[in-house]
């Protein structure tokens, strides 16, 4: 009875990390591919990439806090009966995920969605420089490789090994390092938030505010580019798949796996966007994108793994 018992909890375990697997896997190119469909958008169907992150910011926002309006009300609105609540998600908001998604959209229109999602995948290495700093200790050897395989993978990317030039524009260097300090904002700022509030709250509110914000920029209403039948299904795609399906998975496979295996899994992100430009859109990926790359991602599997730990 005990060993059937073993065997039912054993087979328990495997399904949930083969349901907690599935689920990042499925976020995380949901993302990679909307990465690529953004590009299309900007580079020929001429959409206009501050009405692109307005649009999908405020629908994400309205969808998502729509969607778990009935289970989260008291949590939605009570954020805002408590003072600092409002002022840590409205900077949030503007700073973090208004960043984020409009730098990583400016970043694709000026290259390609495989280099803007290489270049966001700095967040991490930006993320332990900043802690190291701000807790006042050396990093440890495990930071210093991942932080020199970063600085290695960003010169190969970006220069193709010839210091004398820049294999991309200026722009996109510029908003690629942009997203991913957005990035790392975005990790660490809401971290009290997201205890008390929970994801889904903090991230629709982020969602709509950061879009009311860029509405005064760009106001959803002005439409750029080439607004048909035709691009609406593109549109749909990331706002639905590459925006709220994306996050439920990825947020969803946190219940069954640990932060740790589901940012290494997560890196199916640059690597689906990098084929899928390739294959589709015809983007030239050469050796030296293809080893900066690698060696970027290679700081997200070493800053995931355990320390070991001694005892006496």
């Amino acid at each position: 009875m005990e060993k059937q018992t073993q065997a039912t909890l054993y087979e328990t375990k495997s399904y949930s990390r083969i349901k907690g697997v599935a689920l990042v896997l499925t976020g995380a190119i949901l993302w990679g591919v909307s990465g690529t469909v953004a590009q299309f958008l900007f580079q020929h169907l001429k959409v206009n990439v501050e009405w692109l992150s307005v649009l999908r910011m405020l629908m994400s926002g309205v969808l998502l806090l729509g969607l778990y309006y009935k289970k989260e009300r008291s949590r939605i609105w009570g954020i805002w009966a408590d003072k600092s609540g409002r002022i840590s998600i409205i900077l949030f908001g503007l700073i973090g995920m208004l960043g984020v998604q409009y730098a990583y959209f400016a970043a694709i229109k000026h290259s390609n969605a495989a280099t803007a999602t290489v270049l966001q995948s700095l967040g991490p290495v930006i993320i332990t420089c900043y802690l190291a700093v701000n807790l006042k200790r050396l990093p440890n050897v495990k930071e210093i490789t991942a932080v020199s395989l970063a600085v290695l993978g960003t010169f190969f990317l970006v220069t193709h090994g010839n210091i004398h030039r820049l294999s991309i524009s200026g722009l996109t260097l510029f908003w690629g390092l942009s997203c991913a300090l957005a990035a790392a904002f975005y990790t660490l700022q809401p971290r009290k938030l997201l205890s008390k509030w929970g994801s889904v709250v903090i991230v629709g509110w982020g969602m709509l505010i950061g879009g009311v914000g860029l509405s005064f920029v760009h106001p959803p209403w002005i439409i750029t580019g080439e607004f048909s039948l035709y691009s609406i299904a593109p549109i749909a795609f990331i706002i639905i798949f590459g925006t709220l399906i994306a996050f439920f998975c990825y947020l969803e496979s946190l219940n069954y796996l640990s932060a740790a295996q589901a940012s290494i899994l997560a890196t199916a992100e640059p690597l689906s966007a990098a084929i899928l430009s390739v294959v589709w859109l015809h983007v030239s990926f050469g050796f030296f994108d293809y080893i900066g790359a690698l060696l970027i991602i290679s700081t997200i599997f070493i800053l995931s793994m355990k320390e070991k730990r001694t005892y006496k």
